[in-house]
């Protein structure tokens, strides 16, 4: 099963969390995860995990410098970090002349507790990218940001991850509704995967009811359509 682009939607409780902890291999499954065709239970647990990038709806920084927060281990070059906060959107988020903008010598305090969760959001995800992680899983990732910054971190993830597999757990159905593949949990269990365009055109299906009993209904089908 391809996961590129994916999204995954559901309720409360139908498994959205429990499906990437798979993946990292953070709790028992009684079936087989496969990663690139290898079974992750016949892997070193270090090698799948560093392939693995997740970003949290509350992501963790170091304190220190914004440079040691991204490159801990001074592997490489400012260039390629400023391209990474570029790529990620951070100089999207910092319009204007304004004082006090982010850059790499920027003091972060334990936790990232003196920049915005947006920003801290970005961060985590251009240290993704320059650790060409090959998942990245953005768990409730955009959900307590604003939307401007929202669209912001979706189009980084659009533009500057090519070639790389995204799994999205989502609060907003704006976010999922361009991916590639989208799956839908109940209890536990795949109840719809495919793309958006085909799950919106079952009459019964739950994609399409969450969708039916949104505000955004008909800019949601136009996303979709427009995805296809």
């Amino acid at each position: 099963m391809s996961l590129t682009g994916s999204r995954t939607v559901g309720r409360t409780g139908s498994g959205k969390s429990s499906l990437t902890l798979s993946l990292l291999r953070c709790i028992f499954t009684s079936g087989k995860v496969y990663y690139d065709g290898l079974d992750t239970s016949m892997l070193n647990l270090d090698a799948l995990r560093s392939n693995i990038a997740i970003i949290p709806q509350d992501p963790q920084l170091l304190g220190g410098d914004l440079r040691s927060n991204l490159d801990p281990f001074v592997q490489h070059e400012d260039s390629a970090l400023n391209e990474a906060l570029r790529a990620a959107g951070l100089f999207s988020l910092q319009t204007g002349l304004e004082d006090g903008r982010i850059n790499l010598d920027t003091t972060i305090a334990s936790g990232g507790s003196n920049i915005s969760l947006g920003q801290r959001q970005i961060i985590a995800l251009a240290r993704a990218m320059i650790k060409r992680s090959k998942i990245i899983i953005l768990d409730e990732a955009t959900a307590a940001v604003d939307h401007e910054t929202d669209t912001i971190i979706q189009e980084s993830i659009r533009n500057g991850l090519k070639g790389v597999t995204v799994i999205t757990v989502a609060h907003r159905l704006r976010t999922v509704m361009d991916a590639d593949k989208i799956m839908v949990l109940d209890a536990g269990r795949i109840v719809e995967f495919g793309t958006p365009e085909v799950l919106l055109a079952m009459d019964d299906g739950m994609l399409r009811a969450l969708v039916e009993q949104s505000g955004d209904r008909d800019e949601l089908i136009k996303i979709a359509k427009g995805h296809n």
